[in-house]
């Protein structure tokens, strides 16, 4: 290896450390099992997912569906989005989310006349698209840092396509109600 190679060998190393990335790599899949051990524990304090047993999540779906009953489907499957979609500033782990959120909404989507999978296509829709903005999205803040962007200059720039991906969203959650999927 000539002298010139064993420089761009060196710089190249300098800035990519291997050992640093493989612990923010294991720190992060720490950080979800966390959220989805916590997410479980949540709901066994809230009763657990048995329909049939007055437990507190129970009650909260009851008076959830009591208040959206004159609701149509469509509608009903539109707040199941923009309520994922602000979840997810809280929550940004996709697999956290849905710990946290289907055991509700999927029974919540039965008393509501919304199918399970439009409910679930709610909450992935939610959960993909507001990624682009949250601040409390580890990736997206890294990135931003990488690139040298401002947290307020990316949204500044971004919030006007987030628009059209969520008009779209909703576009897509009422064919899904509209044909029944």
């Amino acid at each position: 290896m000539s002298k010139k190679e064993g420089k761009g060998l060196k710089s190249f190393n300098k800035g990519f450390q291997v050992p640093d990335t493989y612990i923010i790599i294991f720190l992060v899949v720490v950080v979800a099992a966390l959220v989805v051990a916590m997410a479980q524990g949540i709901m066994q304090v809230l009763g657990g997912s048995d329909p049939t047993t007055p437990t507190v999540i129970n009650t909260i779906m009851y008076n959830i569906s009591n208040a959206l009953s004159g609701v149509s489907g469509a509608v009903a499957a539109v707040l199941m989005y923009l309520l994922q979609s602000m979840f997810n500033f809280f929550v940004v782990s996709g697999t956290g989310q849905a710990a946290i959120t289907m055991p509700i909404m999927a029974p919540l989507s039965d008393l509501l006349g919304v199918s399970r999978q439009t409910a679930v296509v709610a909450f992935q829709l939610g959960d993909a698209f507001t990624n682009l903005i949250v601040p409390t999205s580890g990736c997206l803040i890294g990135s931003l840092a990488i690139a040298k962007i401002e947290w307020s200059n990316w949204v500044k720039f971004m919030w006007k396509f987030l628009g059209v991906l969520m008009i779209g969203a909703i576009i897509t959650i009422l064919i899904a109600v509209g044909i029944g999927f």
